[in-house]
């Protein structure tokens, strides 16, 4: 039987794949402008409640001293001294948060493309109860709020990310709760740690971690925001499909090589096996079989 068949080709598999492709790039964007449209009517409904996010920074702020948590200006006094800390601290907070997102969900659709998937959707939902919870409860982050005592770092010492509120119509800064910024680095260390492997891939939580700091240090965000996230992205990852294990294509079998059939010595006959002359091993085909002398 022929058995070298079994490496061929298949076209028609290999031909399907570049549409495949692209179908699957159009649904990602698809759901990025989706996100997009919804942060936008997030900014849209929050225009004209300035007071009532106020009224709420002040609430917050209440409830955390009577909560024992520390104060966020412990956090940002101390990074006020060194102009090159406050810098690196406005600078993760406008310059790694989107891209170490998108360079996270790159290597998993290359790579992991389950755990690709199970980011996608937890970080879709989370977007989005998000975005719910800055049209009922806007909230002013405590730049905003005098009562807080802290400073705009970005607009003092820069990188600044944000305008004048009255003037900015890209984003809505009167979205303080939940922190995004903890949320989605939280999510992507989770992903990280479940896709990779070994001891140093709990590294990866020091992103979120350095992240509450720093959303913290510039007065972008109180720390019940990050709390906040973290509890919401608790409860999706609790409530969404747990998360499938990658399965890796069984090798075709002509994927290692092509199969060749089994080389026989034609001289060999089956019976019972004989002795080679003095001092041979009697292995492999090329020693034949024992001829007496003067036969043959």
């Amino acid at each position: 039987m022929d058995t070298t068949e079994a490496g061929a080709p298949r076209v028609v598999a290999g031909d399907a794949r570049p549409a495949g492709a692209v179908r699957r790039a159009a649904r990602e964007l698809a759901l990025v402008a989706t996100l997009f449209l919804a942060y936008k009517v997030g900014r849209v409904a929050a225009a004209g409640r300035e007071s009532t996010a106020l009224t709420n920074g002040e609430w917050v702020w209440r409830l955390e001293r009577l909560l024992r948590l520390p104060g966020e200006a412990a956090v940002q006094q101390p990074l006020l001294d060194h102009h090159l800390l406050i810098r690196l601290a406005n600078s993760y907070y406008a310059y790694v948060h989107f891209p170490a997102t998108a360079i996270c969900l790159v290597w998993l659709y290359a790579r992991r493309p389950a755990d690709y998937r199970w980011l996608r959707q937890a970080l879709a939902v989370l977007t989005a109860a998000a975005l719910a919870l800055h049209v009922l409860f806007p909230l002013a982050p405590p730049r905003m709020t005098a009562l807080t005592g802290l400073v705009d770092t970005g607009s003092r010492y820069g990188p600044a990310v944000y305008g004048s509120p009255a003037a900015d119509t890209l984003s809505n800064q009167y979205a303080a709760m939940p922190s995004l910024h903890v949320g989605w680095a939280l999510a992507v260390a989770v992903a990280l740690v479940a896709g990779t492997a070994g001891r140093l891939r709990w590294l990866w939580l020091a992103h979120p971690l350095v992240t509450l700091l720093v959303v913290v240090a510039t007065g972008n965000h109180y720390w019940l925001d990050g709390v906040v996230a973290a509890v919401l992205l608790a409860l999706i990852l609790a409530v969404l499909p747990r998360r499938p294990a990658d399965r890796r294509p069984v090798p075709a079998p002509g994927s290692a090589g092509r199969l060749r059939p089994h080389l026989v010595d034609p001289r060999r006959r089956p019976g019972p096996r004989r002795r080679g002359p003095v001092g041979s091993t009697g292995r492999g085909p090329r020693w034949g079989r024992f001829r007496p002398p003067g036969r043959g």
